[in-house]
């Protein structure tokens, strides 16, 4: 099959067959299929959508250009189990949750993505430990699983390739915001890493791929129809992404924060309420638990005990980077040479933030990307992240961290302009919108 006639065939808005879908992707992973092609397909797909049963082929099909792994020959004491999430800005749920359900006994074999669009990575924020191998071989990668609980790495070669150079094509062509090609991307991965149970994040927001609840409802049913259609057990949270959820935005800044929260110098609410809120699905979801309640105490325990600091400390070390991170994450991660405090231009409360245009300002600070394969300078970006309800100027909007002055006077006037301040004091949003199952 031609690949231009595939992609013309869905340009025109008529359905392809499993057929069709799945020569397509074998010819994305073998390299008969061009980057331009691709691309084309993916500006098809999101102007024209797919049915349900084409996402199946393409979930299908992407999971089938890869090795799918499997887990029983290793007999683990537990299940195996696994969060992803929509993305957003300050979204560093993954850093604490992978550690924090290994130490309530699940194994968390973590495949995780780089930024897209305005979105940070998980892999772009863990390549600013020293050392992290973000791209370990089987072995080690299933030997950290077995023997730590969780491994957060990003796609091997052999899993899901026909994803991989798909995913990178849509970071730059503004093919981001599809549900099929979400669908197929998250669940291609977590099928390939042989889970016996997935939750889903789904952002919903003004950070969000999904910026509007019912854009978030329709992703969510579609992951989790295909998802328990192919076996694989499947709820979902819509959380709020209006505001950062983290204080901080930028690779190694996240990583700093999700180090201050696991040993609990800081834990701010709203994230704590999201952290708690998916990994407790994650236990009942796998059975570890069997109910909310429980689930949510389990985790507690865990964190105040230290077990999911040391955890995350472990699993650090088990893949390469420093043994002390935990201890000394200053000694490791890199600072940005200018640091710069900015200050609201009127008194009041903050009522709305534009967060997107917060994540596409780290971008804009090299701290993301605009075309595959550029650089990342991991220590850009912004934390103190004045949250929504704040007073001003009893606190500052945020800090900016940049490589230079200019890159610093640019970012802050982006950050003034995301923020808007009123006299009424705003209500503010739950954190946990809705569950999908």
């Amino acid at each position: 099959m031609l690949p231009q006639e595939i992609i013309r065939k869905k340009r025109d808005g008529r359905r392809l067959d499993a057929a069709e879908i799945t020569a397509f992707m074998v010819g994305l992973s073998s390299g008969a299929v061009t980057g331009e092609q691709a691309a084309a397909f993916a500006m098809a797909v999101f102007l024209r959508g797919m049915d349900p049963p084409e996402i199946v082929a393409l979930t299908a099909a992407m999971t089938a250009s890869g090795r799918t792994l499997t887990w029983s020959d290793l007999d683990l004491p537990g299940p195996v189990v696994d969060k992803h999430s929509t993305g957003g800005v300050g979204d560093n749920v993954s850093l604490m949750l992978a550690p924090l359900v290994a130490a309530c006994g699940g194994f968390v074999p973590m495949i995780s993505g780089r930024g897209l669009g305005h979105s940070g990575g998980t892999l772009d924020k863990l390549d600013s430990i020293p050392g992290y191998d973000c791209t370990p071989d089987l072995v080690r990668f299933r030997s950290t699983v077995r023997t730590i609980g969780c491994a957060i790495i990003g796609q091997t070669a052999d899993l899901a390739p026909a994803d991989r150079h798909l995913y990178a094509i849509r970071d730059v062509t503004a093919t981001v915001e599809s549900i099929p090609l979400i669908t197929a991307s998250i669940l291609s991965k977590k099928i390939a890493a042989g889970l016996g149970a997935l939750v889903m994040d789904v952002k919903t927001g003004s950070g969000a791929f999904m910026s509007d609840l019912a854009s978030a409802r329709a992703l969510a049913t579609s992951i989790v129809a295909v998802a328990n259609g192919a076996g694989l057990p499947t709820t979902a949270l819509i959380t709020d992404m209006n505001e950062p959820l983290a204080s901080a935005a930028g690779n190694a800044l996240e990583i700093h924060h999700a180090i201050r929260y696991l040993t609990g110098a800081t834990r701010e609410t709203r994230l704590h309420e999201v952290v708690l809120a998916l990994g407790s699905e994650m236990l009942v979801t796998s059975k570890i638990s069997g109910n909310l309640h429980d689930a949510r105490a389990r985790l507690e325990t865990a964190l105040a005990s230290g077990q999911a600091a040391e955890r995350f400390s472990r699993m650090v070390a088990a893949l390469g980077g420093p043994h002390d991170l935990v201890e000394r994450p200053g000694g490791h991660l890199i600072d940005a040479p200018i640091r710069l405090e900015v200050m609201a231009a009127r008194s009041g409360y903050v009522q709305h933030i534009e967060t997107r245009a917060l994540g596409l300002a780290v971008v804009a600070l090299g701290g993301g990307r605009t075309r595959p394969g550029d650089a990342i300078d991991h220590r850009v970006g912004f934390d103190s992240l004045a949250p929504i309800g704040a007073i001003m100027p009893d606190m500052p909007l945020g800090i900016v961290h940049a490589a230079d002055d200019d890159q610093a006077a640019h970012a802050a006037a982006a950050l003034r302009r995301a923020y808007r301040i009123g006299d009424q004091r705003p209500a503010l949003a739950a954190p946990v919108i809705e569950r999908i199952s």
